[in-house]
C-alpha cells in the first residue's frame, strides 16, 4: 500500500514481485469481497484496474526509492487509452493473478505499456494501455 495511490476497498495489487526501468510484475489474489467481484468471479473492469494498478506500483516504487528520477511523492495516474484488449476469461475467487507490464514508450508524464495477466501460466488477458501521471500526489 505504500507504493499505490489507491486505498481500500479499491486495492487490486497485493505485491510487487519484479521491477526494473521498463518492466514490473505484481501478484493479486481475487477475493469474494473485491469491489469488482460478482457471482464468484471478477468482472472485466477488475482486470483493467489490476493492469492500471500494476503501472501505479511501478511508478510508486520509482517514487519511493528515488529510482529513475523519483522524488518520493506518489502521483495519481489516469488511464488515457486502452487498445487491443483481449480478455480470454475472467478470474474466479481464490485465483492469483500475475500481471506484467512492459513500458513501450515514456514521454514526459505519459507511459505506453503492454500488459499480460496470467493465472498459473495461462494468459487470461492482454492489452496496450496509456497512463497519464498528474501532478497531484496521493495522501
Amino acid at each position: 500500500m505504500d507504493i499505490l495511490p489507491q486505498r481500500p476497498p479499491f486495492i487490486m495489487v497485493d505485491q510487487l514481485t519484479y521491477y526494473d526501468l521498463r518492466k514490473a510484475t505484481t501478484l493479486f489474489t481475487v477475493r469474494e469481497d473485491n469491489f469488482f467481484c460478482s457471482g464468484g468471479r471478477m468482472e472485466e473492469a477488475g482486470l483493467v484496474e489490476n493492469i492500471a494498478q500494476t503501472c501505479a506500483a511501478r511508478t510508486g516504487y520509482e517514487a519511493k526509492t528515488n529510482t529513475h528520477g523519483g522524488d518520493g511523492n506518489i502521483k495519481i495516474g489516469m488511464i488515457g487509452m486502452i487498445k487491443k484488449m483481449d480478455i480470454f476469461r475472467c478470474p474466479r475467487v481464490g485465483e492469483q493473478l500475475e500481471t506484467s507490464i512492459e513500458v513501450v514508450q515514456d514521454i514526459f508524464s505519459t507511459s505506453l505499456v503492454t500488459s499480460k495477466v496470467e493465472i498459473g501460466g495461462e494468459i487470461i488477458a492482454t492489452c496496450e494501455m496509456k497512463i497519464f501521471l498528474t501532478n497531484i500526489t496521493a495522501g
